[in-house]
């Protein structure tokens, strides 16, 4: 492990210059630890930026030694004082001049438009302040610590960023500050354990499958098993119902298995987009390196076996017949899995967009129905099915266009590649416009139990703002690029269509 401890107080004859001596000494004890240290003060560079960007000031030799150290660390340790808040002007200094777009960052179309070119090292912060640390942590909410762990390193792509504070230095005794550098010795020499604690890399990991589940997306489906529950529920108690629990457990593994699928299959996909966002492009787990191909493909048989147990056991307290549960339950299944997974692989084969839109519709709202005793032949949730299933069109299409050039070059023909960008748009508003018109129908005629009474009194407005944004994108001569803004707007108009019918039987 290589250590580059950087000391940013403006006196190496500071307690701040101890502490970087004791944790030093302890780092050197360390088995495996290769350090190297760097006091900011014998640096001469100039503090200041005076170019538009830093990249095309010249760097000082000093700097570009000290550049070629932070290249050659794993883990990085800085020790300063936090005054006003903050570093001092020392280190503000420094990081203006070494952390320069091109060597720390750079900007993409996707994600939030920056991305960090030093991912694979940590950080330690290792800081004094006056301030009880405890009062600067629930008083002033830690700017200091925030700015150097979020704002700084962390936006140049280092994590973990850990923190150790020693205070109020301005009340501690001889004794104290003994300990204070006892204590830094030992942290410098818990770096034989691993740059990395087990506690941040559990965290890590955990975030990782977090973010690989993609759980913006769930609420929807959700929303609409809870409708398909409502409509067979007169007295609207299933949420006290066990069976209406178990069933969306098995509706959730499933719907973790598909997404998992989704980043394996979709890998060389998402690993050439260039406008990915929270909406589209994949959770990018895969192409960053944050879970390996072996633990998603575990996540994977993981949640296929959570499915195959839910479903035994969703079959031993059903009331519904077991026939029908296993014959909703399987096609949903079939549609979810095969949407991008072989020999199946629907999404490829030009028929994504409508297996999304029944499986988040129609599918899960027959298993809500049909789990709790209703006949899948019934007509009211098909009835209540159809509006959502064309409301989720719109989005679904248009999450296709900023990964259309990615699709292209892997043959995954969704409506973006098949007509274009300017095609899907046109569906976009067929779609929307179609959604509304019946929706208002349904409600003008009392159909579906008059579960959408009231509804075009948003969903037309919306309709409206939602069809005059796709207007103005298919009009604009603006470069392929992500439509964030139009994907909030398309996502939003679903709910409508989930949330008044659900209101409305659960009032009944």
């Amino acid at each position: 492990m290589n250590v580059l401890v950087i000391l940013g107080h403006p006196r190496t004859d500071s307690l701040c210059g101890a502490l970087a001596d004791a944790f030093c000494e302890g780092a050197r004890a360390a088995a495996g630890v290769q350090l190297q240290r760097l006091n900011l003060s014998a640096l001469d560079f100039d503090l200041h930026v005076h170019t538009p960007s830093p990249s095309d000031q010249p760097l000082e030799d000093d700097l570009r030694q000290a550049r070629d150290l932070l290249l050659w660390a794993d883990h990085l340790v800085f020790v300063y004082p936090t005054w006003w808040g903050t570093m001092p002007a020392l280190l503000k200094g420094f990081l203006d001049r070494i952390l320069t777009p091109g060597f720390a960052f750079r900007t993409c179309e996707g994600g939030i438009g920056y991305q960090g070119l030093l991912h694979g090292r940590s950080a330690e912060l290792v800081t004094t302040m006056d301030t009880p640390p405890l009062a600067h942590r629930l008083l002033y909410r830690e700017p200091g610590r925030n700015a150097m762990a979020r704002a700084t390193l962390g936006f140049c792509g280092i994590h973990p960023v850990r923190s150790l504070v020693f205070g109020s230095v301005r009340h501690a005794r001889a004794r104290q500050r003994s300990e204070w550098l006892a204590r830094a010795k030992r942290q410098g020499r818990r770096l034989e354990r691993g740059r990395i604690t087990t506690s941040e890399r559990l965290r890590q990991k955990g975030g990782a499958w977090l973010r690989g589940l993609r759980l913006q997306f769930y609420p929807m489906m959700w929303l609409a098993y809870l409708l398909g529950a409502l409509a067979v529920s007169p007295d609207g108690s299933v949420l006290g119902n066990p069976v209406f629990w178990i069933g969306y457990l098995c509706l959730f593994l499933l719907e973790v298995a598909t997404v998992l699928i989704n980043e394996l299959v979709d890998f060389p996909s998402d690993r050439s987009n260039r406008f990915f966002s929270p909406f589209t492009g994949g959770s990018r787990v895969l192409v960053e390196g944050m879970l390996s191909t072996r633990e998603v493909r575990n996540g994977v048989i993981a949640a296929c076996l959570g499915v195959l147990g839910g479903s035994l056991w969703l079959l031993a307290v059903t009331p519904a017949n077991p026939v029908s549960v296993i014959t909703v339950l399987g096609v949903l299944a079939i549609l979810a899995i095969g949407y991008t997974a072989p020999p199946l692989k629907l999404s490829y084969r030009g028929l994504g967009e409508l297996v999304v839109a029944i499986t988040h519709s129609i599918g899960v709202l027959l298993c809500g129905y049909v789990f709790l005793g209703g006949a899948w032949s019934d007509p009211l949730p098909w009835l209540l099915s159809l509006p959502l299933l064309l409301a989720i069109l719109p989005s679904i299409t248009l999450s296709g266009i900023p990964d259309r050039e990615a699709d292209k070059t892997v043959g995954k023909r969704t409506l973006a590649v098949r007509l274009g960008a300017p095609g899907a748009l046109m569906v976009a508003i067929f779609c929307t416009v179609l959604a509304a018109v019946v929706a208002s129908a349904w409600q003008f005629m009392g159909l579906a139990d008059g579960a959408f009474a009231g509804i075009a009194l948003v969903v037309v407005p919306h309709g409206a703002l939602l069809t005059w944004l796709l207007l103005r994108q298919l009009r604009s001569d603006s470069a392929p690029g992500r439509i964030d803004g139009l994907m909030v707007a398309s996502l939003g108009y679903v709910l409508w269509f989930g949330l008044i019918p659900a209101f409305r039987l659960a009032g009944r």
